[in-house]
């Protein structure tokens, strides 16, 4: 194969800073970069993007993956409708719109008019909504905006009628919902303390407060109801029942799949709060409730979980009655409407819908691709029903399927396809299918498989291989634009479903977490290697990508097993697991990876910590790293660090990886979501050019 041309990067200023990690020491000769908005790093981002634009400019195929894939994205796009009051909401995008319009209608067939537009909130796209939520009686909708990609979000009051502002305005939240009294007077939110200037996108968010803003007020004026000033590192969420009379909290520990769940009677407010569930022992989620007896989802006394029914006068677990026990498939959501339960089950990480009856009788299933998913929202079961209706709504997609909405009637069984995808793929053409790979400890590891249908195991055939591997966060059967480029190009997607996830519940996610964690990248190797040994390709032509956690494991792959892999694109990765935890948001994630101020937990991370697994003299594959500089989830000095020890290892010995190191720093981004639609194909655009060069699917000019 031909030699992928070098980059050519300025080295970065190695400075002498040396830590002490439960007595090693630890050079960080790049800690300079953790300061993303310094004049210096600055210039040195500048730099990078222009080396990086350079060399991507030579890919010969650039303009005709750009052309193309403005083709693929220009498609209708359809949110799932709800309603609220005798009105319908639903999200959509014409096509090529950078954030997709809240649309308000009488129906949920009908056109409808505009009620949000966030295209016309900056010229650039970059103001994004990341959530919203209508009145009982939608006669409001209360929206949060996001800068730049942001985590930060500012809370607006729009009314229905008009599609004008209210002079309300909550500013400082964070991975918040809204939640409206039933009266319509105000919401519930999450709040936080104003970070100092400057330190918007470094700072430490916590502690997390539960507030009411009651409309027409200053957010000065606004309520504290909940707050644990003694436990910072708790993640309080305000949540009104069902029935309006109660204001339920959830409360979240970091990020393990666990929460408190503590109730205050608004009839009764006096009273205060009461515990329902007191400790972190397991999953508690709030269904529904008929007055006293509320309806959880829990992962207690089922590792796939199960709907259990709580009495508010006896609400100690082993009073717990089980509605809807757990099944071989993980019962991942639920949802009430029409006098019934609405289940999400995931087989096999599919998606599979079943119905039953309030006192846990079985009704029936509903039908559903082979595979597929049910398009979920946030800690939501991706099924819209009200209580007072028999229509069911939810998305589906798929590899191959973009996005079709289907409405299901409980009554009569029947389900129809209201918006059907139509993205600009011919299915016909193509195939997905799931295969199973056997790690090298006997598990069966989930890998789904997406080509065009005259693709055969050649050995030769341009392979990317993604992952995630972590949280609790299954990985299903998704649509990307990015990945239909790809195979409409002639490479083969594998989506490996991995240890650490959430596929499989409890036991698969504490598989691959805390001590555990090395099996995750371990897993991925394995689907590496029957890749290859199945006849698909060979480690010359299979690319690695993930995102977030899954750039830690791009990282750790690369870094473990550099011998497997032709490229590796690496996005907002976590690279540096022995600070990860002092930036934003970062010290939740010690419930999943560990503690690096724990000895113990430092020998975890240690072990396989990207950025301080890199050595001189070992051949690694092309990488493309990925960030935003207003990531403030994953802070780029990960990327940045990891980038520029990668660049000073290949200048020790340019002959041993001679393979470039290319840094893409988005302005204006963040962590990926709210990123406006020009932006994303830019980054697509790069993405692949940069994959079909490595895996000469394109020469360079």
């Amino acid at each position: 194969m031909t030699a992928l041309p070098m980059a050519s990067h300025q080295p970065a200023a190695r400075g002498d800073q040396v830590d002490d990690y439960h007595g090693e020491k630890v050079a960080d000769p790049y800690r300079w970069l953790e300061d993303t908005y310094s004049a210096e790093t600055a210039s040195w981002i500048a730099q990078q993007n222009e080396v990086t634009e350079d060399w991507l400019a030579r890919v010969s195929s650039r303009e005709e993956i750009r052309a193309r894939l403005f083709e693929l994205w220009d498609f209708p796009k359809f949110g799932v409708p709800f309603s609220r009051g005798r009105r319908w909401f639903q999200m959509r995008n014409s096509g090529l719109q950078n954030q997709s319009v809240l649309y308000v209608m009488e129906r949920p067939d009908e056109e409808g008019r505009a009620l949000l537009d966030p295209n016309e909130l900056s010229e650039d796209g970059t103001v994004a909504v990341e959530g919203f939520a209508v009145t009982e009686d939608g006669s409001r909708l209360a929206y949060s905006t996001s800068v730049g990609g942001s985590d930060w979000q500012t809370w607006h009051v729009r009314e229905v009628d008009s599609g004008q502002d209210l002079p309300d305005l909550v500013e400082w939240s964070k991975f918040s919902v809204a939640s409206w009294r039933k009266d319509g007077s105000g919401f519930y939110y999450g709040r936080l303390d104003r970070p100092a200037p400057g330190g918007e996108y470094l700072e430490a968010t916590s502690p997390r407060r539960v507030a009411f803003h009651r409309l027409a007020t200053a957010q000065e004026e606004d309520e504290v109801v909940f707050e644990r000033p003694d436990q910072p590192e708790w993640g309080p969420t305000g949540q009104v029942s069902d029935d309006g009379r109660y204001l339920l909290v959830s409360i979240s520990h970091g990020t393990r799949p666990a929460e408190q769940l503590h109730l205050l009677d608004l009839e009764r407010p006096e009273e205060g709060f009461r515990p329902i569930v007191s400790d972190f022992a397991s999953k508690a989620l709030y269904v529904t409730n008929q007055e006293k007896t509320f309806y959880l989802l829990t992962d207690y006394g089922a590792e796939r979980q199960r709907l259990v029914a709580v009495d508010l006068d006896n609400p100690a677990r082993e009073n717990w009655q089980e509605v809807i026990g757990g099944q071989d498939a993980l019962l991942l959501g639920v949802a009430q409407g029409g006098g019934k339960f609405i289940c999400h089950y995931l087989e096999d990480a599919c998606s599979r819908l079943r119905v039953f009856e309030m006192d846990g009788r079985f009704s029936h299933d509903v039908d559903l691709p082979a595979v597929c998913s049910i398009v979920t929202e946030r800690e939501g079961s991706g099924i819209e029903a009200r209580a007072d209706s028999s229509l069911v709504h939810f998305g589906v997609v798929s590899f191959l399927d973009s996005g079709s909405v289907y409405e299901h009637d409980l009554e009569t069984k029947r389900t129809t396809v209201i918006w059907q995808a139509d993205a600009k793929l011919d299915r016909e053409a193509f195939s997905s299918e799931q295969v199973f790979v056997t790690a090298d400890d006997g598990a069966r590891i989930p890998l789904f498989l997406t080509r065009r249908k005259d693709l055969g195991p050649s050995g030769e055939v341009p392979t990317l291989l993604y992952g995630y591997g972590g949280f609790d966060i299954p990985l299903t059967p998704n649509y990307s634009v990015t990945w239909s480029a790809f195979v409409d190009r002639g490479g083969l997607l594998a989506v490996a479903c991995l240890r650490g996830g959430g596929e499989y519940g409890q036991g698969w996610h504490q598989a691959g977490m805390r001590e555990n964690k090395q099996r995750v990248f371990d897993d991925f190797a394995d689907c590496a290697r029957h890749l290859v040994s199945a006849g698909w390709t060979k480690a010359n032509r299979l690319a690695i990508n993930g995102g977030s956690n899954g750039g830690l494991l791009v990282g750790a792959s690369i870094t473990q097993h550099p011998e497997l892999f032709g490229a590796a694109v690496a996005d907002v990765g976590v690279l540096d697991m022995l600070r990860f935890h002092k930036f934003t948001i970062g010290w939740a994630w010690k419930s999943d990876y560990g503690d690096p101020d724990v000895e113990e937990e430092y020998r975890w991370v240690r072990v396989y910590s990207p950025l301080h697994n890199i050595s001189p003299g070992r051949r690694y594959p092309p990488i493309l790293i990925t960030t935003g500089d207003h990531d403030d989830r994953v802070v780029p000095g990960h990327s940045f660090k990891f980038a520029a020890t990668l660049q000073h290892a290949q200048a020790e010995d340019p002959v041993a990886s001679p393979g470039p190191v290319l840094l893409r720093v988005e302005t204006s981004g963040g962590h990926g979501h709210g990123l406006p639609t020009a932006k994303a194909i830019a980054r697509a655009t790069d993405t692949l050019s940069f994959l079909e060069a490595a895996l000469q699917m394109a020469p360079m000019r």
